[in-house]
């Protein structure tokens, strides 16, 4: 059975090219959702394998959600995805409870290393 995945992001073209990637290497995607409270929401009714996690997003930032998503499940397993010039954000989603980072713009390869990473 495939892994399921939640894509969270504010921006829909994000979420697609995240979706495209992790579906083309056979990741199921279950659910999307475009601001931090959604994506708390979605996970605790999804309950998927792996969380992709945008660190800024309207609402509830992706490090709170990261908080509430890990308090909620401890074995969460979520993977923030970050701009350039965040990497003292990526290193506060870290101590929240994210597993792992990757830069935007994304490369594939490197996606789906994280993911497996992320998974193993």
């Amino acid at each position: 059975m495939a892994h399921t995945v939640l894509i969270c992001d504010d921006a829909i073209f994000m979420r697609t090219m995240v979706a495209d990637i992790l579906q083309q290497a056979g990741y199921e995607v279950v659910g999307e959702a475009s601001t931090g409270k959604e994506a708390v929401e979605k996970y605790k009714q999804l309950r998927p394998d792996l969380v992709t996690m945008d660190i800024v997003m309207p609402d509830m930032g992706g490090i709170d959600a990261v908080r509430e998503i890990t308090e909620y499940d401890p074995r969460a397993r979520v993977l923030m995805c970050s701009a350039m010039g965040q990497q003292a954000l990526v290193v506060e989603a870290i101590q929240a409870g994210a597993k792992d980072f990757v830069v935007k713009p994304f490369q594939p390869s490197r996606v789906l290393e994280a993911v497996q990473r992320v998974l193993a």
